[in-house]
């Protein structure tokens, strides 16, 4: 693997210079070795050697999750003698999709992930203490332990869940990172409250954190990350984003101003719902073309997340351009009652209510052919007036109001984690 991690001080000419070299290579690879897009370029009678510069990635078609679902061997591009490792996608929007990684593949995942932690500024002196499941056909919890690994620091791996086997472990090896969940966070700090300690006395004193918004797309913390903020101040919180067909992460410098983009081993257009660029500023959603990947490489492929891009220089000096949070997912987008919403903006207002203990989020078509939006809520307090409460909360928010529907907490617990998941399920779209 070719370390170009000297990428982020370049000029925003040089960057692209060296990616559009790098995109030559792969769309060279891609005619020689994938079989779904050597049928794409003679469909779209497009000339693969055509392609040269980003601006000329408008000229091809995308690619979509339902041909990744409908095709899914036809983008492998090695004999199956030469794949190490097989993931799955989180099957968030569907079928989960497989990929095959090779040895190749998953030393670009090491540098990649070796990179991101730097990123938040973990260095070998770190002991970072994985949070995250390894296993379940997780590519992202291998990611962050061959990271590690290829960064020299120490490496616990604990898994998800079980506050006192986590913070026995701080104690034991005086973790001083974590890669986290960062709603478990706050599990670790009301366990440490319960146990009289103090969570701020203890060695950790940086959290990586994926799966849910620390942070509004402006840079604010959401209501989730002032709360850990609130309890845990000692505790840096820096957000990370990925996902499985990426095979690349973007994560926040010092400065918390949104996830540079790893140039070296990812191209990202944010397009409209035509396939054409967004300004700016603009939410659109993230279009990614993988470089250096062997295994199943992406050309223009839409991941369904919607995110604002930054082009200016960042003030730690970088001069590669950053992502937001995401808003929300594409396919998860709600209309209802003529006001557009996505899942985060829901979570983060039943975040902020103190006496919502946990909720599911579940959105369906009523009678009228409309999205419907039902709020199941885990709480001590049933009360009518309770419920008018929450519903003036997201009328001033949001301006609608959902529906909302009293389940015992234990219930909902068990619906956020079914049996095959790897993450907690907050929102289910009955939709489909």
């Amino acid at each position: 693997m070719i370390r170009n991690s000297h990428l982020h001080a370049l000029s925003p000419a040089e960057i692209q210079a060296f990616q559009e070299e790098r995109l030559r290579e792969t769309v060279a690879y891609l005619t020689t070795k994938s079989p779904f897009y050597q049928r794409m370029f003679a469909e779209a009678q497009i000339d693969p050697q055509s392609i040269c510069t980003l601006a000329d990635l408008q000229r091809l078609p995308v690619t979509t999750k339902r041909e990744l679902q409908q095709h899914n061997t036809d983008f492998i591009c090695v004999p199956r003698s030469e794949i190490i490792d097989y993931v799955t996608t989180s099957g968030t929007l569907g079928e989960p999709v497989t990929f095959a990684l090779t040895e190749g593949d998953l030393q670009r995942l090491a540098y990649n992930e070796a990179c991101s932690f730097t990123m938040a500024g973990c260095t070998r002196e770190d002991v970072m203490q994985l949070m995250t499941t390894i296993d379940r056909r997780f590519m992202a919890g291998l990611a962050y332990f061959l990271g590690a690994r290829e960064l020299g620091c120490g490496v616990v791996r604990v898994g998800n869940g079980i506050p006192e086997l986590q913070w026995d472990t701080i104690r034991r090896v005086e973790s001083t990172a974590c890669m986290v969940v960062p709603s478990f966070l706050m599990k670790l700090i009301d366990f440490a409250d319960a146990h009289g300690f103090d969570c701020n006395a203890s060695s950790l004193r940086r959290a990586i954190c994926i799966g849910e918004a620390l942070r509004t797309p402006d840079g604010e913390l959401t209501t989730l990350g002032q709360r850990i903020v609130r309890r845990w101040p000692s505790l840096e919180l820096f957000s990370t984003y990925a996902s499985t067909e990426m095979q690349a992460s973007f994560t926040e410098c010092e400065y918390h101003c949104g996830g540079h983009i790893p140039a070296d081993l990812i191209i990202v257009e944010l397009l409209d719902e035509q396939h054409q660029p967004v300004a700016d500023g603009t939410p659109g959603e993230v279009t990614i073309t993988t470089l250096g990947v062997e295994g199943m490489p992406l050309l223009r492929f839409k991941t369904g997340d919607i995110c604002i891009r930054y082009s200016e220089p960042c003030r730690c000096g970088r001069q590669t351009a950053r992502l937001s949070s995401v808003i929300g997912r594409k396919g998860q987008m709600i209309k209802f009652k003529g006001t557009t919403l996505y899942p985060p903006a829901l979570f983060d207002i039943l975040d902020n209510i103190p006496e919502v203990e946990n909720y599911l989020v579940e959105v369906f078509t009523n009678d009228l052919g409309t999205d419907q939006i039902q709020i199941k809520i885990g709480s001590r307090n049933h009360s009518e007036a309770f419920i008018k409460q929450i519903k003036d909360i997201f009328r001033s928010k949001v301006r609608v109001a959902p529906d909302i529907r009293f389940e015992p907490v234990e219930l909902i617990a068990r619906q956020q984690m079914p049996p095959m998941s790897r993450k907690v399920v907050k929102f289910v779209d009955l939709r489909h």
